[in-house]
């Protein structure tokens, strides 16, 4: 008898590739996971709608890296916008973000406010930190578009050299926020090996690909009644094989310790550690991502 994994629908990634066009993908839901992380700052409706989608995209690149300890970071810099800054990281399963911006700035109402508005004039980097070798990568494009998940694309585009579809969907209820994404791209020459020398959108096997990942629709993504693995089969059921791999159960990342703290603060000097204690001799360390102060003895 042969083991049939469980059904992927919520804060699990799912892997797919499909040989015979050369191409690989990920799909993902965000929920309880998605909550948890929003729930550290009160975001208004559009911060919460941009750093769920952040989020989703960042577990969508991270799940194609290879190997345990590798780490990638979105992160995305404004002037002039609401938000002047968006962080987010995966690494094995987890993950974290959050948004430093300005409350006067931020729009008091609607969810779907455009990059633009939000930004300013703004960048985007992406880094990919590799354990085994400890080298860092890192691609900086300019954070252009109707969303994150174009901006990435043109990240892939334009750095990576690999053609790259993302559709991200987010729904907001009674029941907690729902953030869906799906991502698929062509690797001609293969995942490993030789290098891609230019971007071929007008490659027949991207473009029969892409089209029909284009044709996911929002409430396909965000159906919580839908499986991951069903998602992937409505599109590419015609192919000649489809190979899916269920991906790492996702959680929330915060990395935040004393002892880990304890450990930024002994590269300090001395006298620096002295001007950052309070009178008695404590040094408050406020972490971003889980908005929640650190009291450290220097």
């Amino acid at each position: 008898m042969t083991d049939i994994p469980p059904a992927t629908f919520s804060d699990e990634l799912l892997g797919f590739a499909i040989p015979s066009r050369n191409s690989r993908g990920r799909a993902v839901r965000l929920g309880p996971v998605l909550d948890d992380i929003l729930a550290a700052h009160d975001y208004p409706p559009a911060l919460k709608h941009c750093l769920a989608e952040a989020l989703v995209v960042t577990t969508l690149m991270g799940g194609l890296l290879k190997d345990e300890g590798d780490q990638l970071t979105m992160q995305a810099q404004g002037e002039g916008g609401a938000v002047s800054l968006l962080v987010c990281d995966y690494r094995d399963g987890e993950i974290r973000g959050y948004v430093e911006h300005d409350p006067e700035q931020a729009p008091a109402d609607g969810a779907n406010a455009d990059l633009a508005s939000l930004f300013g004039k703004a960048h985007l980097a992406i880094t990919f930190d590799i354990a085994k070798t400890g080298k860092r990568y890192q691609g900086i494009v300019p954070l252009e578009g109707e969303s994150l998940g174009v901006a990435v694309e043109a990240y892939f585009a334009q750095s990576e050299q690999i053609p790259t579809l993302i559709r991200t969907a987010i729904r907001s209820g009674a029941v907690g926020t729902m953030a869906a994404g799906f991502l698929v791209q062509h690797l001609p020459e293969g995942e490993e090996g030789r290098e891609r020398l230019h971007v071929r959108l007008d490659d027949p096997e991207w473009e029969h690909v892409s089209v029909l990942g284009e044709s996911l629709r929002h409430d396909e993504l965000v159906d919580r009644d839908l499986s991951l693995e069903e998602l992937v089969w409505r599109l590419y059921h015609e192919e000649d094989k489809v190979l899916i791999s269920p991906g790492a159960a996702l959680s929330k990342g915060c990395r935040c310790t004393v002892a880990h703290f304890e450990d930024v603060l002994a590269r300090f000097p001395k006298e620096d550690r002295r001007e950052m204690a309070n009178e008695e001799g404590i040094i408050l360390v406020d972490c971003a991502f889980c908005s929640k102060i650190f009291p450290i003895l220097d």
